[in-house]
């Protein structure tokens, strides 16, 4: 079993940094690395460290997305035009944060684009493989045939384009943290201490009842 190398979060040198200050310079381990205890621990790391954040934005694995692979995001489609956009949104910070250079947002129903729509706008920035990747907490018959039957009918347009529909988020344990995160803005609102969220701005329903 090889070791692991894992870096420090920082490197400092004694010629940028007074003595006076590097006396309160200290270092947090990162929480990639608290790894959970028991037989787990090797299908934990084969899960966690697949991605790493780097400089350039996410490095991938070896069989992750190339630069010749497009993503379609895809959610449900609202008839509300702010849900529709937030995605879009959602979308924007993704291709920031891992650099892709294909990254389309898709509605399944009720808005445009449609799944169709992003697949053909992949393929025109030259993507020869799509990766449709659901914007779906858990894997129900939208993800088990709705989106699916979608892209393969996309698909048809491109013969010469493979495709794949990933896996819904589900039980991921960073959703743990966003979940917590969220929780706890919306309690700091109640409480007078911060503005709504983005997902809340304008509807005053982030209020005790």
């Amino acid at each position: 079993m090889e070791s692991l190398s894992i870096p420090t979060q920082f490197t400092v040198t004694r010629s940028s940094v007074s003595e006076a200050t590097r006396t309160h310079l200290t270092w947090t381990r990162p929480k990639f690395i608290e790894l959970p205890r028991g037989s787990s621990r090797s299908k934990y790391l084969s899960r966690r460290l697949c991605l790493s954040k780097g400089s350039d934005g996410i490095r991938r694995n070896p069989h992750g997305v190339s630069e010749i692979d497009g993503v379609i995001i895809v959610d449900h489609g609202s008839r509300r035009k702010e849900s529709n956009l937030m995605l879009n949104e959602f979308v924007a910070m993704f291709r920031e944060k891992t650099g892709y250079p294909i990254v389309e947002p898709a509605h399944m129903e009720l808005a445009e684009p449609s799944i169709r729509d992003a697949f053909g706008s992949c393929v025109e920035q030259g993507a020869n493989r799509v990766i449709v990747s659901p914007f779906f907490l858990l894997p129900g018959r939208h993800w088990h045939k709705d989106i699916p039957s979608l892209a393969a009918e996309a698909a048809k347009e491109h013969p010469n384009v493979s495709y794949i529909v990933t896996a819904p988020l589900g039980l991921h344990d960073l959703l743990v943290d966003v979940l917590n995160d969220r929780i706890q803005h919306c309690l700091s609102h109640v409480a007078g201490d911060a503005e709504e969220c983005a997902v809340c701005a304008g509807t005053s329903k982030c209020r005790l009842y």
